[in-house]
């Protein structure tokens, strides 16, 4: 289970991987409204971390998408996450909290994992190492920056097929 605690902490350090961009002070964030990320939309599952990973993303209303994350480990769920991509100024930004299984959070109250948009580009949106890309309009990819037990930093790819 540690493992799968550190895949859930972000780092912002650089880029790691051709998916991922890291968000640092030299970057300005673009101009974007929700409508660069209206794709997202939908109910999407797939596998990933020895399980099922399944995400359910609202259309854009009232200046935000909401979402919500499960992941189901030998037929349990194990973590949950819930966010939104919003309208921030003329920008968006990404924000989730993490929940075990019992509804506990991860996080303090007041606090949120944040991810400032680093660009549009074509079918991708980059956060600060998190990416989605459309690959069709059924198929959906997560590239997450990840910390591992080792310290070392990895990109993670989680497909998702519309349900």
């Amino acid at each position: 289970m540690k493992w799968l605690c550190i895949f859930f902490i972000f780092f912002s350090a650089g880029a790691l991987a051709q998916n991922t961009e890291a968000f640092n002070s030299d970057n300005i964030a673009p101009k974007a409204t929700l409508e660069d990320a209206a794709w997202i939309a939908g109910h999407w599952k797939g596998e990933a971390l020895g399980g099922i990973a399944e995400e359910i993303w609202s259309p854009p209303l009232g200046g935000s998408m909401m979402f919500v994350f499960k992941l189901v480990v030998d037929g349990k769920a194990s973590v949950y996450e819930i966010g939104h991509i919003q309208e921030s100024g003329k920008t968006l930004l990404l924000q989730l909290k993490h929940f075990n299984s019992n509804l506990k959070g991860w996080e303090a109250q007041d606090e949120t994992v944040d991810f400032k948009l680093v660009r549009v580009e074509g079918e991708r949106l980059y956060f600060d190492e998190f990416t989605f890309e459309r690959v069709s309009q059924d198929e959906l990819a997560d590239y997450v920056v990840i910390e591992q037990e080792d310290g070392r930093k990895e990109e993670v790819k989680f497909n998702y097929k519309r349900q």
